[in-house]
């Protein structure tokens, strides 16, 4: 995918690790995006990252303690 403006869609997606400690700092930065699920830990959305979340999903990525989050 190439970036945008340049005849391609770009779309972000955002994943959690294992190293998620749930702390919900994600969730209340961005809960379009991040969830705590039943396991006590953060989750995210399956889709792509709807375009106007998508600043906000990047400040929960780079606001995570422990380096969980990876949106791209």
């Amino acid at each position: 995918m190439g970036p945008k403006g340049l005849g391609e869609e770009f779309t972000m997606k955002a994943t959690v690790s294992e190293e998620c400690i749930g702390c919900g700092l994600c969730e209340s930065t961005c809960d379009a995006v991040f969830s705590i699920g039943d396991e006590g830990v953060a989750v995210a959305i399956e889709e792509d990252i709807p375009e106007e979340y998508e600043d906000a999903a990047k400040e929960a990525e780079e606001g995570c303690p422990v380096g969980a989050i990876t949106v791209e």
